[in-house]
C-alpha cells in the first residue's frame, strides 16, 4: 500500500487486486486463524461442516457466529437465536455509518453500498478506515470489495477444511487458536482508535467487566460497555485538556 498513488488513474480491476492483496496483512491472517478456532467450536457443538461454513458466509461476523452456536447448543428457539444475533450485530451499525461515506464515490450506486455493508465487521472496517484514504474515491468500493469478499470466501473455505481436520489437532492447540480471537479484536481496535478516548475505552471496558458481572450478571457486557465508555470519554477529555494547558 505504500506505493499507492491517489492521483494515478487506474481501472477498477487494479484496485480490486490491491484489496485482495490486503489478505496478506496481519489482521486478516489472525482472523483467518481465529476462524479455525470457530471451526472447532462448531464441531464440539454438534454442527456439520456445511452448517458451520454456511454460517461463516452468511452471518460472517465472528462474535455473532459464536452467539449463534451458543444459542443452538442451549436449544434456543430460532426466533430467539435470530434476535440474539441481530442484537449482537447492531454494534456494527456505527461502523457501517462511518465507513460508507468514506468509500462512496460520486457514481457509487446505493445497491453497491448495501451489498458491501454485509461485509462490514472489525477487520474490514479497520482495513478500510486505515487505507481507503489512499485510494481514489471512485475506486474505494472496488478496493474494499476486493478485500472483504476475498476475506469472507477464504474464511468460509478455511472453516470447511479445518472442521474436517480438527479431530487430528490436540485440544490445547484448538483452545490456543480460539484465544487469538479476543487478542485480535483488542489489538485491531487499539490500532484503529484515532483519539485517546477510544484507546481508554478498551481498557475501561475490560476493567468494568468484573464488577458489572458481580452486580448485574445478566447485563454485564451492556453495563461494562456503558460505564467504561462514558468513563473513557470524560477521562480522555480531561487528559486532552491538561495536555493543551
Amino acid at each position: 500500500m505504500d506505493n499507492l498513488d491517489p492521483a494515478e488513474a487506474r481501472g477498477s480491476a487494479y484496485w480490486v487486486l490491491q484489496g485482495v492483496k490486503g489478505i496478506a496483512s496481519a489482521p486478516a491472517l489472525i482472523l483467518i486463524t481465529a476462524f479455525i478456532g470457530f471451526a472447532g467450536v462448531s464441531r464440539e457443538a454438534g454442527l456439520t461442516w456445511v452448517e458451520a461454513s454456511f454460517m461463516t458466509a452468511v452471518v460472517w461476523a465472528l462474535p455473532a457466529n459464536i452467539i449463534l452456536v451458543g444459542a443452538i447448543t442451549a436449544g434456543t428457539s430460532l426466533p430467539a437465536a435470530a434476535l440474539a444475533v441481530g442484537l449482537s450485530s447492531i454494534r456494527m451499525m456505527p461502523m457501517v455509518v462511518a465507513l460508507m461515506p468514506e468509500i462512496a464515490g460520486s457514481r457509487t450506486r446505493r445497491s453497491t453500498l448495501l451489498i458491501l455493508s454485509h461485509f462490514v465487521a472489525i477487520t474490514g472496517w479497520v482495513f478500510a478506515m486505515e487505507r481507503a484514504r489512499n485510494v481514489p474515491r471512485d475506486q474505494r468500493t472496488a478496493f474494499f470489495g476486493g478485500f472483504a469478499v476475498t476475506l469472507t470466501t477464504i474464511n468460509t473455505i478455511i472453516v470447511a477444511v479445518a472442521f474436517n481436520l480438527m479431530g487430528q489437532l490436540p485440544a490445547l492447540v484448538t483452545g490456543a487458536l480460539a484465544f487469538l480471537t479476543p487478542v485480535y479484536f483488542l489489538v485491531s481496535l487499539y490500532g484503529s482508535a484515532r483519539d485517546l478516548s477510544g484507546r481508554l475505552a478498551l481498557f475501561a471496558g475490560m476493567a468494568a467487566l468484573p464488577p458489572a458481572h458481580y452486580l448485574w450478571p445478566q447485563f454485564e457486557l451492556l453495563a461494562a460497555g456503558i460505564v467504561g465508555g462514558v468513563g473513557a470519554y470524560w477521562g480522555g477529555r480531561w487528559l486532552d485538556g491538561r495536555r493543551r494547558r
